[in-house]
């Protein structure tokens, strides 16, 4: 079983510390006992792929043994002196647990993990304890011998300090621990390396290459330099939350998802700049990722969307089992759409398309637009994906209420988000302006996704209802959610012509033809 806690942590360097050791910690504000809890001997292997993909993401694997927690261990990095580790036990074998192979399988595709970096660290260590006797932080000073297992098998040494904070911590703390060490030591330098292995690398030969090749002919600065930089940012948003879907870290599916529609949007719209041969079939294997995220991913909206609308019933008025009926419900969805993720995630059609995306990222297959400035390109992508939007608006409004209106609205925010994410693309290039209409087309497309996520709630209560009457209870309270929910579709419909105005009033230059109606089979 693997366990996680949120790591904050800082290293520091000093000219005197491999002399003097740590100084006296005492008087740190709000700190009643340091505590000597003397010295480990730990010896740490790290493992990688042989062209050191995970350090390349800053994310190290290793194996420790000594010290309080010993075992595997898997640091992701979640922004700057962050880390979530994840910690699983050291077993009888050598064998990487599979629950931590799993969590980075996006970064190492099928490529084995091998030792490269064996790390023997001394650690002399200090707890600082509140006056209730609650840790508050810990202070290690780690002289490190570092020998590389490939590559020559170099070594280096060195000594660090490392300031970690105790669960739940405030990193404000981290300061005046610093300013302790740095009147202690006479001189006080944060780290140039992120971690151990990193400086490892970097000591003993080759570090870590870069997460991906810049893409060849792609000039910054050209409007294929713009697009693909925008891609490349998509790319990687997948690979940093594919361990949080993995993990079920709240809102990892949401931003994991938000990064693929935003990589099929722009691969559609700027069709000038990038050959379709090649971004089609990388479009359709977005959309079919998407689609396997998004099962769980709506149920996981529209759970939370269920439990707000009962938690705002008057008591009164929830009659029947309702908070156990919903929770059946809940239960039952969630497995399913759980499973469709994780399968998603555990196949070989998923690591195929990591594979293409990162080949078409680093040899792009560009077309002659793409030599060309952005400021010309990129706003007739912007104009035509706003004359789209524009007939599906048209198009929508001008039906009568019903099925078919909700449809067409459905279909204009889809519009809505395209536009809003092309407008994003051009915005390093195109500035305020493109600013300004995605900030527009968000709030359409917000506005429209409220609607439609109100037709999925009416679509949900009146299962929970037929449920619920064919269990012989009261399905009264799950009528008067859906009559709140059909007020509040026609809510949205009046603030539609007002949102939608912001957005129309902006004029893009280029239009598009009216949208036809589909012929009927």
């Amino acid at each position: 079983m693997a366990e996680t806690k949120r790591e904050i942590e800082r290293k520091y360097e000093a000219d005197t510390a491999e002399k003097s050791g740590l100084p006296d910690l005492s008087g740190i504000t709000g700190v009643a006992t340091v505590r000597d809890e003397g010295t480990d001997e730990l010896d740490a292997v790290y493992y990688d792929t042989q062209d050191l993909r995970l350090a390349a993401c800053n994310i190290t694997l290793r194996r420790r043994t000594g010290g309080s927690d010993a075992g595997w261990h898997l640091k992701l990095p979640v922004a700057e002196d962050v880390r979530d580790e994840i910690h699983a036990p050291l077993g009888d074998t050598l064998t990487l647990p599979g629950v931590l192979r799993d969590l980075v399988r996006a970064r190492t595709r099928d490529a084995a993990l091998i030792p490269v970096v064996r790390l023997v660290s001394t650690r002399e260590l200090r707890h600082l304890l509140d006056a209730s006797d609650t840790l508050l932080a810990e202070v290690s000073l780690d002289r490190v011998v570092a020998e590389r297992l490939t590559d020559g098998g170099n070594s280096a040494d060195w000594t660090e300090i490392e300031v970690e904070l105790a669960a739940g911590g405030d990193p404000k703390f981290l300061d005046k621990v610093a300013k302790k060490l740095r009147k202690g030591l006479g001189s006080l330098r944060r780290a140039e390396s992120p971690s151990k292995l990193a400086r490892a690398l970097a000591e003993t030969g080759q570090g870590a290459p870069a997460v991906l090749a810049p893409p060849s002919g792609a000039v910054p600065g050209t409007a294929g330099g713009e697009v693909m930089a925008y891609l490349r940012a998509q790319y990687e948003t997948i690979l940093s939350r594919d361990a949080g879907v993995r993990r079920g870290v709240p809102d990892s599916v949401h931003r994991m998802r938000v990064a693929i529609r935003r990589s099929r949007s722009v691969l559609r719209s700027h069709r000038s700049v990038l050959d379709r041969n090649v971004t089609d079939p990388l479009r359709a294997e977005l959309k079919w990722l998407a689609g396997e995220l998004g099962v769980d991913r709506d149920q996981e909206v529209l759970d939370a969307r269920l439990r707000g609308l009962v938690a705002a019933v008057p008591g009164p008025l929830l009659l029947g089992p309702v908070d156990a009926r919903l929770t059946v419900w809940s239960v039952a969805t969630s497995t399913r759409s759980s499973a469709t993720a994780s399968e998603a995630l555990g196949s070989a059609r998923y690591l195929t398309l990591l594979a293409a995306l990162e080949e078409f990222l680093t040899a792009p297959p560009l077309r002659p637009a793409a030599h060309k400035s952005p400021a010309k390109v990129l706003p007739k992508a912007v104009a035509k994906d706003h004359g789209r939007l524009t007939a599906r608006m048209d198009h929508a409004r001008s039906l009568p209420e019903g099925e078919e209106r909700t449809a067409a609205m459905h279909e204009a925010r889809k519009a809505a988000k395209r536009a809003r994410y092309t407008a994003e693309a051009a915005r390093p290039a195109l500035g305020k302006p493109a600013k300004r209409y995605a900030k527009r087309a968000k709030a359409l497309q917000s506005l429209l996704g409220e609607h439609h996520d109100s037709k999925v709630t009416r679509e949900a209560l009146r299962t929970l209802a037929v449920q619920a009457h064919g269990s012989g209870e009261t399905a009264f309270t799950w009528g008067l959610l859906y009559g709140r929910e059909e007020q509040r579709a026609a809510e949205y419909e009046r603030e539609l012509p007002g949102v939608w105005g912001k957005v129309a009033s902006l004029k893009p230059e280029r239009k598009v033809a009216p949208l036809k109606p589909k012929k009927k089979d």
